[in-house]
């Protein structure tokens, strides 16, 4: 995130409140390129918000309501494949849900909240239009990019047994976090368009004579390719900002409307 505030203009900071709550810390407004965006720090600005007590549905509220149309977000992520390697960014296109502990819808049945229940369709999580840029930005920068990989988002905060990572494999996944669920979910109840940069870090603790996923191995690797997510986001940004997106954003917002049951008098 530091990286982006030499690229951020204009910058000011202001703290909201939803009806979930704070979010994470404050909305970051300002321009990059001369596009208008908000940043959030997901885990606080220290990293002080373990992934269980993200209050993804104030941030999602927030995000929305401050005007925001796109969410691209990044996350460091464990490969359980040899050849998504330590470095490497993919751009996930589905999920396995193992949360145990978070909240995952917006119409949660409180007083401040909306009314109904919402049955949202989870076929396609990611925003795919969204996703296509992303990929064909990373391929004109040159950046090893996967170009689908379906992440298990695990509660958390330990990391997985060999047994789990294993049998996480037998699954079909591909890449493992703590947070894309429920964000993703939540997103998509929004009806706002949600891409994720999931770059690895680690080969979890699956593969034989690797050393196993450690915070040291993490926060090293993240340091050393930050750099990738960061240039595919500046100049994805523009391009997202030139497009008509009307269409997509009419048909995101009629499914996440259509999908809530309303309560009937």
């Amino acid at each position: 995130m530091t990286f982006f505030f030499s690229f951020f203009f204009g910058r000011t900071e202001r703290y909201v409140d939803t009806p979930y709550g704070k979010p994470s810390d404050a909305l970051i407004l300002g321009k990059i390129k001369n596009v208008e965006c908000v940043l959030l720090a997901r885990h606080g600005r220290q990293h002080t918000i373990m992934p269980s007590n993200v209050n993804y549905q104030a941030n999602i509220w927030a995000l929305r309501e401050e005007g925001c149309t796109h969410l691209l977000v990044t996350t460091a992520c464990g490969s359980l494949r040899e050849e998504i390697q330590p470095g490497d960014i993919v751009i996930i296109d589905q999920f396995i849900d193992r949360t145990t502990k978070r909240a995952q819808t917006l119409y949660d049945g409180q007083a401040s909240s909306p009314p109904g229940v919402c049955h949202i369709p989870m076929a396609e999580p990611f925003c795919n239009r969204t996703r296509e840029v992303l990929v064909e930005v990373a391929r004109s920068l040159g950046v090893k990019c996967h170009v689908r990989g379906t992440m298990l988002t695990i509660e958390g905060p330990r990391f997985s047994s060999r047994a789990e990572s294993l049998m996480f494999r037998q699954w079909g996944a591909d890449v493992i976090n703590m947070t894309t669920v429920p964000e993703v979910v939540l997103a998509k109840e929004a009806g706002l368009c949600y891409a994720s940069i999931a770059m690895a870090t680690d080969y979890d603790c699956w593969k034989e004579h690797e050393e196993a996923v450690c915070v040291d191995n993490v926060m090293k690797t993240m340091k050393e390719n930050a750099n990738k997510a960061s240039s595919i986001l500046l100049t994805a940004i523009p391009q997202i900002s030139q497009m008509d997106w009307a269409q997509t954003m009419k048909t995101l917002k009629s499914m996440a409307q259509s999908s809530v049951m309303l309560p009937k008098h």
